[in-house]
Formats: C-alpha cells, sequence, structure tokens
C-alpha cells in the first residue's frame, strides 16, 4: 500500500521537517511543492527531521503544475482555472470543505493534499475538485491545527483504515 502526502508550498521548515519524520515513521512517500518559504539544506528543517532523513521517499516539484504533469504521466495539466482530478485518488485538506476527513474510503496509491502554512490549497483547485475535499471538526473560532499535527492526523487515518500494514 502507497500513501504520498503531498505538502504544497510550505513556508515552515520546522512544519516540513515534522512531516518527514512522520512520513519516515510510517513509510509513506513525501512530495514537497514549490516554491517553498525555506531552502531544503535548512537547519530548522534538518533538526526537526531529526536523523530520520535517510528513512525518507522524497521527490520535489518546482509547482503544482509540475507535480501534476509528473504523477500523471502528463495527463493532468494545471491551467487557468485548476485541473478536474477526480479521475484520481487525490484528497485535498483544507478548513473549509464540507466532508470530514475520516468519512472517504482511502484506496491504494492515494495522494492527501496539504497547502501552506498562510495560504492553503489553491482555492480554484478546491472549487474545481469538491468531493475530493475533506476537513479535521474543529471549533469555528479557531483558523485551523498546526500544518505538522494535520498532516499526522491525515496519514494515520489513513493508515488505520488499511489496518497499520507493515507497522
Amino acid at each position: 500500500m502507497t500513501l504520498n502526502i503531498v505538502m504544497v508550498e510550505p513556508q515552515i521548515p520546522q512544519n516540513t521537517g515534522n512531516v518527514a519524520r512522520t512520513c519516515s515513521v510510517t513509510g509513506a512517500r513525501l512530495h514537497l511543492v514549490g516554491p517553498m518559504g525555506f531552502n531544503i539544506d535548512d537547519r530548522k528543517l534538518k533538526r526537526a527531521g531529526l536523523d530520520y532523513w535517510h528513512f525518507l521517499d522524497i521527490s520535489y516539484y518546482d509547482d503544482l503544475s509540475a507535480f501534476f504533469h509528473q504523477v500523471s504521466d502528463g495527463v493532468i495539466k494545471l491551467e487557468e482555472s485548476a485541473p478536474d482530478t477526480s479521475d484520481y485518488n487525490f484528497y485535498y485538506f483544507e478548513t473549509g470543505s464540507p466532508r470530514i476527513y475520516s468519512e472517504p474510503e482511502y484506496e491504494d496509491n492515494v495522494y492527501i493534499f496539504f497547502g501552506s502554512e498562510t495560504k492553503g490549497l489553491p482555492m480554484p483547485l478546491l472549487e474545481r475538485n469538491p468531493n475530493q475535499c475533506v476537513r479535521f471538526p474543529m471549533r469555528s473560532e479557531v483558523r485551523s491545527l498546526n500544518l505538522s499535527n494535520a498532516v499526522a492526523i491525515g496519514t494515520f487515518e489513513v493508515l488505520r483504515q488499511w489496518g497499520f500494514p507493515e507497522l
């Protein structure tokens, strides 16, 4: 079973380091989509990931268009309005989504997407793919969870549904 974590334009190196550590201990693949708010050799990033980097399966992309093009073998192209990804096993985690993260049945080779700490995911992408958007239930007066915590919760929900393979 393959779980893919996609971080789109992460801004805080410590969050990305924590996500890298979560991926290392669970066997999830990490996809970092730029532009990022730090250099990949940032000391804070490396420190947050501790000595788990050699366990990590990680890929880098210049932008979301490059990501979609590469993972779909050129079929998905990011256009002005955003691609329709309903034929793919993609889920977009965003605070304003109508569905709760535990509702979908996550299949093998799933991609779970998380946006930047400051902007979230691109609104046209979410609007074009509403059935693939999910959220964490939380109090309305609070903006959102910490990004690395959100990724951990989403990761472990997918793995729970799969019976925690190889863990």
